[in-house]
């Protein structure tokens, strides 16, 4: 017996309302520009609208919506166009007092420094320590070998460091909650 087309867009329609904005801010952690983002976050949800009747395991949707960002991401880096954009930073609403004007700064620097990673660096470490995923998932979702994995971790993290300073804590889901 066919499925439901209807039920099949409820379904879907229900997932997308439930992880487009953890999708957008994953996006925005691997390009720093909120438009980019808003862009790989269409780009990852139309390729899984139009995979939807074939995915048989409904709890392997975020894995394959995460395969599907980094895929996006990775290609529009490679556009030379992307690379002679320098997106600027926010300007920080100061009206809220000084704690959320410190956060926002302490985000921007994050993001900025973030944005300075090689592209595979970057979705490395935003899969690993904003996504917590571990070493043989990061693996999978980037294609890639777990050395592989280790490795841009390791040379991220202390990147990161070396642009950041001692003085910030490296964050991420702390860096970015609430920006939009």
């Amino acid at each position: 017996m066919p499925s439901d087309p209807f039920g099949d867009q409820q379904q879907f329609s229900e997932y997308y309302a439930a992880r487009r904005d953890v999708v957008r801010r994953t996006a925005y952690l691997l390009c720093g520009d909120w438009h980019w983002a808003d862009d790989l976050t269409q780009v990852a949800f139309m390729r899984l609208a139009v995979s939807w009747r074939k995915v048989r395991d409904r709890g392997a949707l975020d894995a394959f919506v995460r395969t599907c960002l980094m895929r996006a991401f990775l290609s529009e880096t490679r556009r030379a166009w992307r690379r002679r954009e320098h997106p600027h930073a926010e300007v920080p609403d100061t009206r809220a007092g000084p704690d959320a004007a410190e956060q926002s700064a302490a985000r921007a620097a994050f993001t900025a420094a973030l944005g300075r990673l090689p592209p595979r660096q970057r979705a490395v470490l935003v899969w690993r320590y904003y996504h917590d995923l571990d070493v043989a998932a990061t693996a999978e979702a980037m294609g890639c070998s777990e050395g592989t994995v280790k490795s841009h971790a390791a040379r991220g993290l202390t990147r990161l460091q070396q642009l950041l300073g001692d003085d910030l804590e490296l964050r991420p889901a702390a860096m970015v909650e609430g920006s939009s």
